[in-house]
C-alpha cells in the first residue's frame, strides 16, 4: 500500500519540561520521509513550580525553532493541567478538523518510516470499527522473529506512538460510567487482563484518583467495545522516557525494543481477522507480576 502525501494524519506532539528528550524525539521525527508533508501541533504543558516553569521555558524556546513540517502550529498552556487532560483536551480539538491523527510524546524515537506505517494502517483500517487504533510500537514478542506480516492484533492499546479516527476517539467513555458493573464481575476482571495483569489494578487507581491516566480508559472502552489494535510487526518507536525526571515512567527493561532500520515504506494490510493466540500469549506475559517485580529489582540494582 503506497502512502499520498495527500491528506496525511497530523502529528500531536505532547510536550512538558524534557528539553533534551524533546530535542531527540523531534529530531528523529524531521527524519520521517512525510515529515515535510505533514502538519505538526505541538501542545506544551504549563508548570506545577517554579523549577518546571524555568524547564518549560527552555524547551518552550527550542520548540519555536521547529522547522521540517509543512506546518507548525504550538498550543501554550499557562497552567499545569497534566498529561491526561493535555493529550484528551489536544487530541480532540485537532481530531475535530482532521478526522483522524497521529499521536506522540516527548520522549519517543521514531524509525524514518513511522509516518509511512502509521499514514497507511490509518487509511486502510479507517472503515473498520473492529479497530480502535494503531500503534507505531510493538514489544519484542519471540514470536514476531518468525512473522511474515508487516502487523498483527493486540487487544491493549499502546500510547507511544499511536494513531485512531474522530468517530472512535469522540465514542469514547472518559467517565467510566460502567465501571461499577465492571468491576463486581469476576469474569469480566479476567477477561480484561488478557491484556495485561496490571490492568484491572490501573483501572481501579484511576476509579480513585491515585492515578490520572487517558490510556488506561481508552484500553477500558476498547475493552468494553470489542476493538483491537493493529500493531507493527517490527518497532517504528523507541522509548527513551526512564530518565530521572521522567514524570510517568520509572526505569524499566521489559520495553526495550528493536527500532526499525530497515528502507521499508510499504505495508500491507488485512481487514480484522482474528489475533494470533500465540503473540497475545507472549504480550500479556510482559506485564505479568514476575516480569513488572524483576524490572524493579533491575531499576534497584542500576
Amino acid at each position: 500500500m503506497k502512502t499520498s502525501n495527500k491528506n496525511l494524519a497530523p502529528i500531536c506532539l505532547f510536550t512538558f519540561n524534557r528539553l533534551d528528550e524533546t530535542i531527540k524525539t523531534v529530531e528523529a521525527l524531521k527524519k520521517n520521509h512525510l515529515a515535510l508533508y505533514s502538519e505538526l501541533y505541538i501542545f506544551s504543558d504549563g508548570p506545577k513550580n517554579d523549577i518546571q516553569k524555568t524547564k518549560i521555558n527552555e524547551v518552550r524556546n527550542y520548540l519555536h525553532t521547529i522547522d521540517g513540517f509543512k506546518n507548525v502550529t504550538i498550543i501554550e498552556s499557562t497552567i499545569n493541567i497534566g498529561l491526561a487532560n493535555s493529550i484528551i483536551n489536544g487530541v480532540s480539538k485537532v481530531i475535530k478538523t482532521h478526522s483522524r491523527v497521529i499521536v506522540i510524546e516527548d520522549d519517543l524515537v521514531t524509525s524514518s518510516n513511522f509516518l509511512d506505517f502509521m499514514n497507511q494502517a490509518i487509511d486502510f483500517y479507517k472503515n473498520d470499527k473492529n479497530v480502535i487504533s494503531i500503534s507505531g510500537f510493538t514489544l519484542p514478542l519471540p514470536g514476531l522473529k518468525s512473522c511474515n506480516q508487516d502487523y498483527y492484533f493486540g487487544v491493549r492499546a499502546s500510547s507511544w506512538g499511536w494513531g485512531t479516527w474522530q468517530d472512535r476517539w469522540e465514542d469514547v467513555d472518559w467517565e467510566m460510567k460502567n465501571y461499577d458493573k465492571f468491576i463486581q464481575q469476576k469474569p469480566l476482571r479476567r477477561k480484561f487482563r488478557e491484556g495485561g495483569s496490571d490492568m484491572v489494578r490501573m483501572l481501579n487507581n484511576q476509579n480513585k484518583g491515585k492515578i490520572d491516566s487517558w490510556a488506561i480508559r481508552f484500553c477500558f472502552h476498547q475493552f468494553n467495545k470489542g476493538m483491537f489494535t493493529v500493531f507493527p510487526s517490527k518497532s517504528k518507536i523507541y522509548s527513551i522516557g526512564f530518565s530521572k525526571d521522567a514524570t510517568h515512567t520509572k526505569s524499566v527493561s521489559r520495553f526495550d525494543t528493536k527500532l526499525d532500520d530497515s528502507d521499508q515504506r510499504q505495508f500491507l494490510f488485512k481487514l480484522y481477522e482474528n489475533p494470533d493466540k500465540q503473540l497475545l500469549k507472549e504480550f500479556r506475559s510482559f506485564f505479568s507480576i514476575q516480569k513488572r517485580l524483576l524490572d524493579k529489582v533491575k531499576s534497584i540494582f542500576s
